[in-house]
């Protein structure tokens, strides 16, 4: 078929087949006596994954390498691209409802005092751009690197991973999972943790920002749901759980990044969802970092906690090792 029929056919542009062939997407014949373009049903079928991927927001470079991974029918390398984009995908949705409920805000305020004072704008947006500085997300830990050793270390190194297996226990005993909930283990490493509550019969999603940690725990867990994503914009839709574990991974978050982690933990759960947490805490300033070695800052923790309506239960189980229940106070509507 000509550009005309294939551009019909898919519903998109012949300026837009010609703007991919010209990125080197797709190389479809040409007709010998006139050089016109001739389209077959592998033409076709390409120019549709080109276009599923731009609709999925997928750069042309990705989409390049992600063609190439198809053509060598390497379907795992594809796997890592699509997930990449949809982490992607998420912050941005994250940080778009970020933005509308600044609009909200200042619709709010104009309708309550008939006027928006240009200072109120400012600290709206102002506020705003902090969040978006917060929720940027970047890995100074290299934990891909350290997949390949991660279940000797979590044993061996005392330091940062005190009484690892017991605390790991305590978080199911206390989040107590049942038959047929549905449980998110954030910042899973290898899947240990995701692991527990699936003996006690939940059926487990669980969220890394490492790949090679997840090719981890879908190697050892492959009944896990696993997706690519951070604490500050989980790759997953409102309301979707019954509980949210985490162990040995939120303290390298800083104060005000807890803030938010804890209101994406809440998004993702159904309205009753409870959250209990494992690692090593320190008391000190609500607003300092945390860090795998001085550990999580307990107050921040629970002042985020408190503020979006939970009440909490604390074990501590050594100097820094502390488990944090949290369960709402009041019903939280996703939405």
């Amino acid at each position: 078929m000509k550009i005309k029929e294939a551009a019909e056919r898919l519903g998109i542009s012949q300026r837009a087949i010609r703007f991919y062939e010209k990125q080197g997407l797709l190389s479809p014949s040409r007709q010998q006596h006139n050089g016109y373009r001739e389209f077959g049903e592998e033409d076709i079928w390409r120019l549709q994954t080109i276009v599923a991927l731009r609709e999925a927001g997928m750069p042309i470079a990705d989409i390049r390498t992600a063609l190439a991974e198809i053509d060598a029918k390497d379907e795992g390398r594809l796997m890592e691209l699509l997930e990449l984009q949809r982490s992607v995908m998420f912050a941005k949705w994250v940080e778009m409802k970020q933005m509308i409920e600044t609009a909200d805000r200042m619709i709010e305020t104009l309708r309550q005092n008939r006027t928006l004072p240009i200072d109120d704008i400012y600290q709206l947006a102002e506020s705003s751009r902090i969040l978006r500085e917060q929720r940027a997300w970047e890995d100074r830990w290299g934990f891909d690197e350290l997949a390949g050793d991660h279940d000797r270390l979590v044993r061996e190194d005392k330091t940062k991973y005190p009484d690892y297996d017991e605390a790991l226990r305590l978080i199911v005993k206390r989040a107590a999972p049942v038959r047929g909930e549905r449980g998110l283990d954030i910042g899973t490493g290898t899947g240990n943790l995701a692991g527990l509550c699936l003996e006690a019969g939940a059926a487990m999603a669980a969220v890394d920002q490492s790949k090679e940690m997840l090719k981890a725990c879908r190697r050892k867990f492959p009944e896990v749901e696993t997706r690519l994503g951070n604490f500050l914009a989980l790759p997953y839709l409102d309301g979707r759980f019954d509980f949210v574990v985490s162990s040995f991974a939120l303290r390298h978050l800083t104060g005000s990044q807890i803030l938010l982690a804890v209101q994406e933990m809440r998004r993702v759960l159904k309205p009753h969802g409870r959250i209990c947490i494992a690692d090593l805490m320190t008391i000190g300033e609500s607003g300092a970092c945390g860090s795998s070695e001085t550990g999580l800052p307990l107050p921040a923790l629970l002042d985020a906690l408190e503020t979006n309506g939970y009440i909490t239960k604390l074990d501590q189980m050594g100097e820094r090792l502390h488990v944090v229940l949290a369960v709402p106070v009041r019903p939280h509507r996703p939405g």
